[in-house]
């Protein structure tokens, strides 16, 4: 499968998909909540089912940054192509499967994961996304609870000295959004704009705030 998907990015348009059987079968079952009323409400059960399917309600934060360590994924504006993905995924798949073997197929999780994170990551079809995408979508649907998840993804846009600024808080918003995005939820979030967001976060603070500020960052979010 992932050969076959390898494939089809390189010799695709943009504007051909490809996706896994199984994969199709879930955005078919995402699409059937699109009748429940309340966007919160909605968005929520469309992630759950999404993290559930993918097994990542199983997956720790702590093993997930033993991952990207293991990996050496510390530049997040690298990119990183389809074979790296693979090899991450595989190893971060081969640790659930040692406590959870009843739950977990490896092949056929990296292959569904591999396949949302280009879907969502990957719009144009280059077989490459960032480390900082990467990152953000293997976290947030990660378990964990949410301050957590929000101080490790804040410290990936922070600076060495631990202070953000607007591009760098931009590219954390937009990486973020583009989940609810590919769920069909954007619009229940401001849209995929983020820069009113930016600039309202800056709107009372100084141009660049520290971690010591992260407490006005959660309360922003």
């Amino acid at each position: 499968c992932r050969d076959r998907l390898k494939n089809t990015l390189g010799h695709q348009t943009q504007t051909t998909c490809w996706d896994h059987p199984k994969m199709a079968e879930l955005y078919q079952s995402l699409a059937d909540l699109n009748n429940v009323r309340f966007s919160a409400y909605r968005t929520a059960m469309k992630l759950r089912r999404l993290q559930k399917a993918l097994c990542l309600d199983l997956l720790s934060m702590p093993t997930a940054c033993e991952v990207f360590d293991q990996h050496s994924l510390k530049q997040n504006e690298q990119l990183l192509d389809i074979s790296q993905l693979v090899t991450c995924l595989t190893s971060l798949y081969q640790r659930l499967e040692q406590s959870h073997s009843h739950l977990v197929n490896v092949p056929l999780c990296v292959d569904m994961c591999l396949n949302w994170l280009l879907n969502v990551y990957d719009t144009g079809r280059t077989g490459k996304i960032r480390t900082l995408s990467f990152k953000t979508g293997i976290i947030s649907l990660c378990k964990a609870h949410l301050e957590d998840k929000y101080r490790f993804l804040f410290r990936q846009v922070a600076s060495a000295t631990g202070f953000c600024d607007q591009r760098r808080l931009g590219l954390l918003l937009h990486d973020s959004i583009q989940i609810p995005r590919q769920l069909g939820e954007v619009a229940s979030f401001g849209g995929s704009n983020i820069e009113p967001s930016v600039r309202s976060c800056f709107q009372f603070c100084r141009k660049l705030f520290s971690d010591t500020g992260l407490v006005t960052f959660l309360a922003l979010i």
